[in-house]
């Protein structure tokens, strides 16, 4: 059931009777089981289906695949628009053509980096991910790592900090953002390129201390002439906290979705 305020609330902003809006459906379990009678149930009185989440597109859930095996289906605008500005990446692109990343887990992001990274000029890996790639790089094509980065004596908002060059990071302290150095070269190939896609940020970026090196990232991507895509959630944070959104050819709302689309695999929904 919906919560009365919100159905309330809704009926002020969209007095029509026809309009409703469901509880988070995963309350049920039958939404992640991808239940033909939950899907079923959720058509029920309805025409036809629109999807327009691409964030949940690479699920096969209830509400999303179920649905549209039940009711005609159609794609919505914005699923539309995310295939139009994400598929130019997967052809033939205007080069030079740059993928950043960053982030925590090289194992979120190696198939897509595997996918786009044998096919782009240049690929920058920012963030712990880059100390994962640095002891052990899985990939066949040639990454640009940090060369300096902004070291911390322990995990903490208050710690003590210093910028130094990788190799001289001091024993026991921790990589939590990338250096002024490696912003200036990663926003040089950057600024030059003709298509970007970014998905990572380069540090801890939700403390202010560690957020420079992100939000120079974001910067270059913003001045960068070229055909522009972030998805992520950390990266499009960084991009509105930047306040460079409107810089950006195309913010993706998806993140596990874009990364799947972007690895070569289809999207169930």
């Amino acid at each position: 059931m919906l919560d009365d305020a919100v159905r309330e609330r809704l009926k002020e902003l969209l007095d029509d009777d026809r309009i409703a809006v469901l509880e988070n459906v995963r309350f049920d379990a039958r939404e992640t089981a991808n239940d033909e009678s939950f899907a079923r149930e959720l058509a029920d009185g309805c025409d036809l289906f629109v999807n327009d989440a691409f964030g949940t597109a690479h699920r096969a859930h209830a509400s999303t695949e179920g649905v549209a095996h039940v009711l005609p289906a159609y794609a919505g605008l914005l699923l539309l628009a995310e295939l139009e500005n994400l598929s130019k990446l997967l052809g033939d692109v205007e080069r030079p053509f740059v993928i950043v990343s960053g982030g925590a887990k090289v194992e979120d992001k190696i198939a897509v980096l595997t996918n786009l990274g044998s096919r782009a000029d240049s690929v920058l890996i920012g963030g712990k991910m880059a100390e994962q790639v640095r002891a052990e790089n899985p990939f066949s094509f040639e990454v640009l790592l940090p060369w300096d980065v902004v070291a911390a004596d322990s995990f903490s908002a208050d710690a003590e900090t210093r910028a130094v060059a990788f190799d001289e990071l001091p024993e026991g302290w921790l990589g939590l953002d990338v250096g002024p150095r490696t912003v200036e070269e990663f926003g040089a190939v950057i600024r030059a390129a003709k298509t970007v896609f970014w998905n990572g940020p380069m540090g801890v970026f939700e403390w202010p201390r560690f957020a420079e090196g992100t939000f120079g990232v974001a910067k270059a991507v913003a001045e960068c002439d070229g055909f522009t895509v972030v998805g992520g959630g950390d990266s499009v944070r960084a991009v509105y906290e930047a306040g460079i959104d409107d810089r950006v050819s195309w913010i993706s709302t998806g993140g596990g979705a874009s990364l799947e689309l972007l690895e070569g695999r289809s999207c169930p929904a």
